[in-house]
């Protein structure tokens, strides 16, 4: 995988500040945030533009859950991050350990224990917002008909209102913000470790659950019985909640604007966003529907 010049400038130019080698520095993924690892255990990862404030929080957030006995992706050191380079914020992590994904149960029991923790104090995580980005998602959804985007806006506009008129009933907690398996991982010696902080904020603890309850409702990807154990792990089963159809339409929202601004940049993926806009306005038939992973 080739480096693209103007992510090897930033990233030589963080390093560089960081007193850390950006020599041999080998890409791991390279999408909205370039994840690079670097020698010396070492992983460099490079965010979006405009993402200071969450940056920052991802930092402060990361050495919080470790110091309160909830295993997360660990911050580099004591590094004075993140560093900002030509409007990106870059920051530095400890690489894992090989690992795979976590489990159903793991995923339940370490947002049980992420959900008991007391606010931290002196970060400021914000309220969740889970429209974050839609908008400019939907904008973005060059392959869509006008129809279909006009479609999604209206969509989006009306479960702004049903979020708007259920969160007062809701409990807030600290929420990781995006918990799906690929999120969080089981190390070989033993941990269960969370991944990918930046969404992490005060709401309700439902938000968390509701992306394993759409991998068995909305897709069938998962079984009754593994859907039971992860909701006998964390002692709850969200879809028995009144609220569920209100944040599993918004998740399901999420997964369809992400694959339309994908299919912008990878025409491949036209068909995919296509078939997922035509799920949500009831043109495929009652769930599970069969949509493939972007």
């Amino acid at each position: 995988m080739t480096i693209p010049d103007d992510l090897a400038a930033i990233l030589d130019a963080a390093c560089a500040r960081a007193a850390l080698p950006s020599a041999g520095a080998e890409p791991i993924r390279l999408g909205e945030n370039a994840i690079f690892r670097l020698p010396g255990g070492i992983v460099a990862r490079i965010a979006r533009a405009g993402q200071q404030v969450a940056a920052q929080r991802e930092i402060a957030v990361s050495r919080w859950l470790n110091a309160a006995g909830v295993s997360a992706v660990a911050a580099w050191g004591d590094l004075e991050q993140p560093i900002e380079v030509k409007g990106r914020s870059v920051t530095f992590w400890e690489e894992l350990p090989p690992h795979s994904s976590g489990s159903l149960p793991q995923v339940a029991a370490v947002l049980r224990q992420l959900h008991a923790l007391p606010a931290p104090a002196g970060i400021d995580l914000g309220a969740l917002d889970p429209f974050v980005r839609l908008r400019e998602r939907i904008d973005q959804a060059v392959t869509l008909t006008e129809g279909d985007r006009a479609w999604l806006a209206d969509r989006l506009a009306a479960l702004e209102r049903d979020w708007d008129a259920l969160s007062p009933s809701m409990p807030t907690c600290v929420v990781h913000g995006d918990a799906w398996t690929g999120n969080v991982v089981a190390t070989s010696d033993g941990r269960v470790i969370l991944l990918d902080l930046e969404r992490c904020s005060a709401g309700p603890p439902e938000w968390d659950l509701v992306s394993t309850a759409v991998k068995y409702v909305t897709f069938g990807q998962v079984t009754r019985a593994e859907y039971q154990r992860f909701c006998d792990s964390y002692g709850q089963d969200v879809t028995s909640w009144s609220g569920f159809p209100v944040i599993r339409d918004i998740r399901e929202l999420r997964m369809t604007c992400y694959a339309a601004q994908q299919a912008a940049e990878h025409p491949q993926l036209a068909s995919e966003a296509s078939l997922r806009v035509a799920c949500l306005q009831g043109r495929r038939g009652p769930r599970p529907w069969p949509w493939t992973p972007v």
